[in-house]
């Protein structure tokens, strides 16, 4: 049996708590290393990694482009968390929060900064009038399931996700209270699944692309090599949900930006152009 842990009566960080990440956590905020942010010629310039919030604006961008929306254009710049980009002098002026995506808008007379995959996809979609129905009802419906995914997979991604996956050390109880939450989230997108094509109804929006990243990606099992575990072919309307995203034309191209690990055909560190992707997909056997 492990020793009990009795927290201190003020909590000061005294050295690394182990694990992937543990080099980058501290509990300060702000640039710790001054670097310029590169700016490219499209009029939206995202600065990110391909992780599940990553993902989320890339595929959106790429949807957008699949719809003739040329003013979607962009340049993807990589964010190397690991290496603590996401602390340089650029990246903190543009999020202040030092988290991966964030994107700023050069199309109007002055810049814009978002930040916030939430955040970002709203913009995009207001902005340019695609993934967020007009019809209030349905469009509130959609913000639900958005909302949704933003409280939620905090308890996938730093709760299940680094227990089980990531921490130096297993623990029974954080994994048991962590894979709880998971299986009861795939149990809420099974049940709305069972009766809506997509997850806020019949019609593919931005609240698919927020979640697809993380839970679509847990499903298919390509993150935290836990499928078996978890039990994920029990939700079947999520399989199938999960599974149909994944073979559009946008979800594939919007994978691979800013990605640097897999195979090589599933890897673009920058995208200036739509060239740049193809000639990556080309490699695909």
């Amino acid at each position: 049996m492990s020793k009990e842990y009795t927290p201190a009566n003020i909590w000061t960080m005294d050295s690394e708590n182990g694990g992937q990440w543990a080099s980058i956590n501290r509990p300060d905020s702000g640039t710790r290393h001054q670097h310029d942010l590169p700016v490219g010629k499209q009029p939206l310039q995202l600065h990110s990694l391909a992780t599940p919030n990553g993902q989320k604006v890339t595929i959106m961008l790429e949807e957008l482009l699949a719809k003739g929306v040329t003013e979607a254009e962009y340049d993807a710049y990589l964010i190397n968390i690991g290496e603590g980009d996401q602390f340089s002098s650029g990246f903190v002026d543009i999020n202040p929060n030092s988290k991966i995506p964030a994107l700023v808008d050069h199309s109007g007379e002055s810049p814009i900064r978002i930040f916030e995959s939430a955040s970002i996809l709203l913009y995009l979609a207001e902005k340019f009038g695609h993934f967020l129905p007009s019809n209030i009802a349905a469009r509130t419906e959609t913000m639900n399931w958005l909302f949704w995914l933003q409280g939620s997979a905090p308890y996938l991604g730093g709760g299940f996700g680094h227990f089980y996956a990531y921490a130096p050390e297993k623990f029974e109880y954080p994994i048991n209270r962590f894979t709880m939450e998971t299986k009861r989230q795939l149990d809420v997108l099974d049940k709305q699944l069972a009766n809506n094509e997509y997850i806020a109804g019949n019609e593919y929006s931005i609240a698919d692309m927020a979640i697809w990243p993380w839970y679509g990606s847990l499903v298919l099992g390509n993150i935290y090599d836990a499928a078996e575990f978890l039990d994920v072919s029990s939700y079947t309307h999520v399989q199938r949900w999960a599974k149909q995203i994944s073979q559009r034309s946008a979800v594939k191209r919007g994978q691979i930006v800013n990605r640097t690990w897999g195979e090589e055909w599933e890897q673009l560190a920058e995208r200036h152009s739509a060239a740049d992707i193809d000639d990556v997909l080309k490699k695909q056997p």
